[in-house]
């Protein structure tokens, strides 16, 4: 496995390198074209230093630019326990030294994606409607694939790869749209260049150049993104042992509707799917971001006779005809059985039950705090409600609004990413009233036998699982008792 990661880091940099040239020879040949004596150089140079600039903003904020272009905000344990669970073991599958950060997506299309210079500093973001319409076992197959691009060290050579493609492309629309708003451009370059009797020829190449360099640095760019995507499959496949998982996940997530609002062309090939459905109308062009997805699927779903890179390249070959691991990762011979499915089935996100938990994840995301009354009516309000109690339109009773927690859950949210050790700190120095310091227990009546979520009077979700026990149990947030009644 090892030296299949040395081999793809290897690749990855003649890459690097050979964009790294593409940017510099298009400075040079802009300098020269636009600029007088000397512009040649001039163009080198300034082209030199935009890789520099881009390169060194990708290394150490390129995970953050990533997160704020998707608006993800990070979250703690309590808002999904279930996700934090899942996440927890496909790390120790890994073997990574740390947990990865993680990060929800307030957005109804199922979605994921991983990012990070190492693992020590990495973080994997799903989107809401992910949660929403996977189960736990195709849940697992998603955060096993962003695991495995962060094991195989993918996400810091794509960011760079990225970074190139962006700065080919911001030289060369610079170039062509100082041609289109400036009609005398073709003159001046004959001018500055009547002397040595190739002015024409090089605004020529210039003109050229500018228009292939960015096509030809996108083709290397999606060409690679589309290789790692099949390894980061045979890793997946390895990590969780149920191939089957990850492609039932890719089946829902390629088949949904729903439009993804915040991605855009430099995120897309960051997550497990493309997004973008314009770009997946066309999955296996030449500018395609990822191999198809039917493809993928029929890979994973031909692995029956064990988890490892030897079954992986079989079922590759059976269904496309050609290999895809290099000859270091077929020694990878040690094969793990496929276990066997949980049984676990996920509601359909059509229905009325799927609907309510995902507005109600999407809430929690922007601030909103849950109050439940004693007659079980759950009662949603806004970060920004500022009455100091509530009537309960069921059953007319005066309920405290717990502004200090609001005021605090309001901050963190507004934040977007504060990490879970702020947000207890910035509950822990709100104001504590004596109703606090005291908290009553409260009735919960279970809807089903199955995973279950409901939320304290603070606002505080909690996971039930369906092996609780347990008739009492308590908030970790505000201390409350919470009397759990079976149907």
């Amino acid at each position: 496995m090892w030296e299949l990661i040395r081999s793809n880091k290897r690749k990855t940099w003649l890459l690097f390198i050979g964009m790294g040239m593409l940017l510099l020879a298009t400075g040079y040949i802009l300098g020269e074209a636009y600029l007088p004596q000397g512009g040649g150089f001039t163009g080198l140079f300034l082209a030199l230093m935009i890789w520099a600039f881009w390169s060194l903003i990708g290394y150490f904020k390129g995970d953050s630019m990533l997160l704020a272009l998707s608006r993800a905000k990070e979250v703690s344990h309590n808002i999904h326990p279930q996700l934090f669970n899942v996440v927890e073991e496909m790390k120790i599958a890994a073997n990574l030294p740390v947990l990865p950060k993680i990060y929800i997506i307030a957005e109804d299309a199922p979605n994921a994606f991983a990012t990070g210079r190492k693992p020590e500093k990495s973080a994997i973001a799903v989107t809401a409607g992910l949660l929403n319409q996977l189960n736990r076992t195709e849940l697992q197959g998603v955060i096993a694939h962003e695991m495995s691009h962060i094991l195989n060290r993918d996400i810091l050579y794509m960011t760079y790869a990225g970074i190139m493609l962006g700065s080919i492309v911001l030289i060369s629309e610079v170039f062509l749209r100082s041609l289109w708003f400036s009609g005398s451009s073709s003159r001046r370059f004959s001018s500055r260049r009547s002397d040595k009797g190739g002015g024409g020829a090089i605004a020529m190449v210039a003109i050229v150049l500018a228009i292939l360099a960015p096509i030809l640095s996108r083709i290397f760019y999606f060409t690679i993104s589309r290789k790692r995507e099949y390894l980061a499959d045979a890793s997946a496949a390895r990590l969780s042992r149920y191939p089957e998982g990850l492609a039932s996940a890719l089946e829902k997530i390629s088949s949904t509707r729903l439009s993804f609002s915040r991605a855009n062309s430099i995120t897309a090939p960051m997550f497990i799917i493309n997004p973008l459905k314009k770009q997946r109308s066309s999955l296996t062009g030449l500018f395609s971001t990822h191999p198809p997805v039917q493809e993928r699927i029929k890979i994973l779903q031909n692995m029956s006779r064990g988890v490892n890179f030897v079954n992986y390249q079989s079922a590759y070959q059976m269904v496309t005809g050609k290999g895809i691991m290099p000859a270091s990762g077929l020694k990878d011979s040690e094969t793990r059985p496929i276990r066997k499915p949980t049984g676990e089935v996920s509601e359909p996100a059509s229905s009325p039950i799927k609907k309510r938990e995902l507005g109600d994840l999407m809430r929690v995301m922007n601030g909103f705090v849950f109050l439940i009354c004693l007659c079980g009516l759950k009662l949603k309000l806004p970060s920004g409600f500022k009455q100091s109690s509530i009537t309960c339109p069921r059953c007319k009773r005066s309920i405290r609004t717990p502004l200090a927690e609001m005021a605090a859950l309001s901050g963190v949210a507004a934040a977007g990413s504060l990490s879970a050790r702020k947000k207890r700190k910035a509950m822990q120095d709100a104001p504590v009233t004596e109703s606090q310091k005291k908290p009553e227990t409260i009735p919960y009546q279970r809807r089903s036998s199955g995973w279950e979520t409901m939320n304290c009077t603070c606002g505080n979700p909690i996971q039930l699982s369906p092996a609780l026990l347990e008739t009492t149990i308590h908030c970790n947030q505000c201390g409350r008792g919470i009397k759990i009644r079976r149907s």
